[in-house]
């Protein structure tokens, strides 16, 4: 029994850590004012035919603060990756210069600012549910197992290290959501 409630810690652990990359992941995509590479994963380029990551047919590099400029491995890729761009829906506008795409990343505005803010705690409020989510898993797989037989104090014990797990993970999460919300603020 013991064992079966250290695996079922460890895969609550996993969905954790899961849910903090996932978090950290979604808050690098918001844009703060600033030209990051990181805003443009995900994209999927039509690469004779089939879907490909824009990393993986183009360099993505940042000349400079307010810039994107990327260099795709063969000329003929500028068409298809302008389009990928579009078709992300980022609020972006792609320009093909014929050697680069380059795209400019305009000064947020104080309206546009606060709507980013409330869409990281959005993203955060998802983390903690999910966080919650696993949590309740853990906490009732504890509680079967203490009606089958396991020691009810050992059973509290572990009850507690879950809560602990929890409370780590969530003020993990304030306080990328804080860090977020200062870099999103500065102008």
């Amino acid at each position: 029994m013991e064992a079966t409630i250290d695996s079922t810690l460890k895969q609550g652990r996993e969905a954790f850590d899961k849910a903090m990359d996932h978090l950290k992941n979604e808050l690098q995509k918001i844009r703060a004012g600033k030209a990051s590479p990181s805003m443009l994963n995900g994209i999927m380029v039509d690469y004779y035919g089939n879907p490909t990551q824009l990393t993986q047919v183009a360099n993505v590099s940042t000349p400079d603060a307010r810039t994107l400029s990327i260099q795709p491995w063969e000329k003929n890729m500028l068409g298809p990756i302008e389009q990928a761009i579009f078709g992300a829906n980022l609020g972006l506008t792609p320009m093909n210069d014929g050697e680069y795409v380059r795209i400019s990343i305009p000064p947020l505005t104080e309206e546009r600012r606060i709507d980013l803010v409330k869409q990281c705690k959005s993203l955060g409020e998802e983390a903690k549910i999910s966080l919650r989510t696993a949590r309740h898993k853990m906490i009732d797989f504890i509680k079967k197992e203490v009606k089958e037989g396991y020691p009810e104090d050992a059973g509290k014990k572990k009850e507690a290290e879950v809560e602990s797990m929890v409370k780590d993970t969530t003020k993990k999460v304030e306080d990328f959501l804080v860090a977020k919300e200062k870099e999103i603020m500065k102008v």
